[in-house]
């Protein structure tokens, strides 16, 4: 990664075959977009750290296990690489900073107006059976 970039995870939040996706608030940047929950990873930080803290911040809950970045893109018109790392968490995601939140199977997100990153992670599940059966 270049160092001008910085780094965004993006947390993979899996419940039985389906997948948490938050919307984001209407004066944000992709406002009333879905995406998956997260963000700006603090300079030293791990992306477990990352994903801890953001998503105690974004939906109070708490973070059991962290795995490795299954996919990472620039976002687009941004500085911003954008990894996608799966995430278990312990209790009931609650919006804090999102407008809205939902589960859904990788193929069902596809019909929600995803952020451009966010959309792009989903077609690379669907294009990778045999991965988004482990996610």
């Amino acid at each position: 990664m270049n160092s001008a970039a910085g780094r965004v995870i993006a947390c993979v939040v899996r419940r039985g075959k389906t997948l948490l996706v938050c919307q984001r608030p209407p004066h944000k940047r992709h406002g009333g977009l879905w995406e998956f929950p997260g963000g700006k990873t603090e300079p030293g930080e791990s992306d477990s750290d990352a994903a801890t803290r953001e998503l105690s911040e974004e939906l109070a809950v708490r973070v059991t296990a962290t795995g490795s970045a299954l996919f990472e893109v620039v976002d687009p018109g941004s500085t911003f690489v954008i990894a996608f790392v799966p995430v278990q968490i312990e209790g009931e995601p609650t919006c804090l900073e999102h407008v809205n939140l939902t589960w859904g199977p990788p193929g069902d997100l596809l019909g929600l107006p995803l952020a451009p990153s966010d959309r792009a992670f989903v077609e690379y599940l669907m294009s990778r059976p045999e991965l988004a059966a482990d996610v």
